[in-house]
């Protein structure tokens, strides 16, 4: 067999030497036994129960034992006779290998590094190819090969072996390591396409929302009321006659008011920074009103730190008086209160003593306008999730609007703002 195999190394011939070793070694112990067991039962006279009982029990022995025989021979032809890696346990490190690379480039190259010494090749290399070929190609001479990386998309890859040292020739195991090689290979990349794919996905969706974040905040900074424009000019050409010094200070606030609202700043203030914003609103709205509109503000300073999306409380406040207070003769009240909701969300509500509504007017208003619609678009996509506005109105009482807004990383509802936290710990 040895000569056989110096000789003629042809692809099947490992598996040839594998088979026959196995085959001798069983025959070897055919013979041992019938020489041993079988020869001394028919030497002592007629077969008795006893020994035809024993003579099945060698045979069904002699089937049991050549599975072990066969691993046996595969070990003594791989280990000793062709002195080969165990494929197994290699396959398995190049698996653990290639799951710790993260680009195409970086598996192939440590896919040839860990193949290259396995297969006693010098070196084996990467290529790109438009085209999947065939899993493998083999020389002639069986000291060189070329195989196909099955990636589900193109680029597609070949990994080429050449240069065998010893004299070696690719075997039927040897092939058979390089396919599964190459498909460990194959899928490896198919998964960091895959991750990457997913990344560039997020990436672009996490832009896509902000950008339309950012449109929905500019929508409503230019949300500015005409009627609250031209209710508060007239208020103030009212004052000019009446009570200039009014007058002076209303304009003021105006401008004020328009800067903080208009100008392009971050897309989170703090809830100290809205509520100013408010009471800029609020006090050019009391000169227009006057004694009708009452105005109450329950938000603890703890809280006031916090940060929150720009522009989610004023509207409400708005729609409170242009909605409920505007519509009552006697006028109303408004009170904007906040409380901390478990650790993560402040609930924020915003409650008039208005003509209120039903529920039927609310969502053909909700349909129509574009603020609520913003605000809850905008608080879903900072993490308030769905359900994040809660109206409930009853004719004749009054309108309550609340909000739940998420914090953001780092803090707490339920604590002093960074700021005064900081501070402390200092």
């Amino acid at each position: 067999m040895l000569i056989l195999y110096q000789n003629f190394r042809f692809a099947l011939a490992d598996i040839f030497l594998k088979r026959a070793l196995a085959l001798l070694l069983l025959a070897g112990l055919t013979f041992g036994m019938f020489v041993f067991g079988v020869t001394p039962l028919l030497a002592s006279g007629p077969m008795s129960a006893s020994s035809n009982a024993l003579l099945l029990a060698m045979w069904v022995a002699t089937a049991l034992i050549y599975p072990f025989l066969r691993r046996s021979a595969e070990w003594f032809v791989d280990k000793i006779i062709l002195k080969r890696t165990n494929y197994t346990d290699l396959a398995a490190r190049l698996s653990q290998a290639l799951d710790r690379c993260e680009t195409p480039a970086a598996i192939l190259g440590e896919a040839s590094r860990i193949l290259a010494p396995a297969m006693s090749a010098e070196s084996i290399e990467w290529s790109e190819s438009d085209e999947a070929g065939p899993d493998i190609r083999v020389q002639q001479d069986r000291r060189s090969a070329v195989a196909a990386v099955p990636t589900t998309e193109s680029p597609h890859y070949l990994l080429s072996i050449r240069d065998l040292s010893g004299g070696r020739r690719l075997l039927s195991d040897d092939i058979a390591m390089l396919e599964r090689g190459a498909l460990l290979v194959a899928r490896r990349i198919d998964a960091v396409r895959s991750m990457q794919e997913r990344y560039r996905h997020d990436v672009q969706e996490q832009e896509m929302r902000k950008l339309a974040a950012e449109a929905e905040l500019r929508a409503l900074r230019a949300q500015v009321n005409p009627h609250f424009l031209f209710n508060a000019l007239t208020t103030i050409g009212y004052l000019i006659q009446t009570a200039p010094d009014r007058a002076v200070g209303t304009l003021l606030r105006l401008s004020g008011l328009l800067r903080g609202v208009l100008k392009a700043g971050e897309e989170f203030v703090t809830i100290g920074e809205e509520l100013d914003l408010i009471e800029a609103y609020l006090d050019i709205e009391r000169a227009r009103f006057e004694d009708r509109l009452r105005v109450h503000i329950d938000v603890p300073w703890e809280l006031r730190g916090l940060r929150i999306p720009a522009l989610v409380i004023q509207p409400l406040v708005e729609n409170a008086i242009k909605h409920g207070i505007s519509a009552c003769l006697a006028g109303g009240e408004v009170r904007i209160s906040a409380r901390p909701h478990e650790t993560a969300a402040v609930l924020v509500s915003v409650t008039d003593t208005g003509v209120g509504t039903t529920v039927s007017v609310l969502e053909r208003r909700k349909a129509r306008g574009l603020g609520l619609t913003n605000i809850e678009r905008r608080l879903e996509r900072y993490g308030s999730g769905p359900g994040a506005i809660t109206i409930r109105s009853t004719p004749g009482i009054g309108t309550t609007v609340e909000i739940r807004v998420a914090l953001q990383p780092g803090e707490r509802a339920g604590g002093p703002p960074p700021a005064v936290a900081s501070a402390k710990s200092s």
